[in-house]
């Protein structure tokens, strides 16, 4: 498997449900202005050209929704993707952060329709880009959007920040004695099931040779040790015949 090493170019995939810090529901802006000052202080430092996504599970969960078409709601997720981009992008341009939301639905008034070569461009111009409404589909995660939008703008890797320190081999709040993993391929996450992301982000990462790093958001300087190619977490990449 790749080692880790010192990026370029990356993709941070947010949960919603990260935003809501210790609140039931919506926004914590106190924790997001404090992400927003790290973020800061790792681009400004290390010049990283950086892409956000954003999942919208502090507002609703999309499909899981028992009593309406899976279509319908998977639409409402990527609306709830849109508040949760807006908000991280007046909370870091607040910070002193140049940020675009870059939507794959048309919501002009708010935001800017996704193009590759666009996003690409604002990137290379230093800014924060904020990819928001998923991939445009129903029935695509947004781990699905994280895969295809590293992989359309070249990402070096795609770092997901969640409320763990890495991926186990069960849920470690349920099982005293679970493993955390430092390392572990594409196709053995996928083959044990370890929902590291959905098994189409996992493919997609596997075909583009994008490696996923597993870290826990809410140690601070965390994003700036991976970035830096510190071990952090758990590294996802490349099968050992794969090159």
């Amino acid at each position: 498997m790749n080692q880790r090493h010192s990026m370029k170019r990356i993709l941070l995939k947010l949960s919603g449900e990260a935003l809501k810090g210790s609140q039931e529901f919506g926004i914590d802006f106190e924790f997001v202005h404090s992400l927003a000052g790290e973020i800061r202080e790792l681009v400004d430092s290390t010049g990283i050209e950086l892409a956000v996504v954003i999942g919208g599970g502090n507002y609703i969960r999309g499909g899981n929704q028992k009593h309406i078409d899976r279509a319908v709601g998977d639409y409402m997720g990527m609306l709830a993707t849109m508040l949760n981009s807006l908000a991280l992008q007046a909370t870091f341009e607040s910070a002193g952060l140049q940020t675009r939301v870059l939507s794959a639905l048309d919501i002009k008034e708010v935001a800017e329709s996704y193009i590759r070569r666009r996003a690409i461009r604002h990137l290379e111009k230093g800014r924060v880009v904020i990819f928001a409404c998923g991939t445009g589909n129903p029935f695509f995660t947004t781990d699905t959007a994280a895969a295809l939008r590293a992989a359309e703008i070249d990402a070096q890797a795609i770092l997901k920040a969640t409320n763990v320190d890495g991926v186990y081999s069960a849920d470690p709040h349920l099982d005293p004695i679970a493993e955390r993993y430092e390392e572990i391929t594409f196709t053995d996450a996928i083959a044990q099931n370890l929902r590291v992301m959905d098994t189409t982000a996992l493919s997609l990462c596997r075909e583009n040779k994008i490696p996923v790093i597993v870290f826990d958001l809410h140690t601070h300087g965390n994003i700036r040790r991976v970035v830096q190619g510190e071990k952090v977490g758990t590294y996802v990449g490349d099968d050992n015949h794969a090159d």
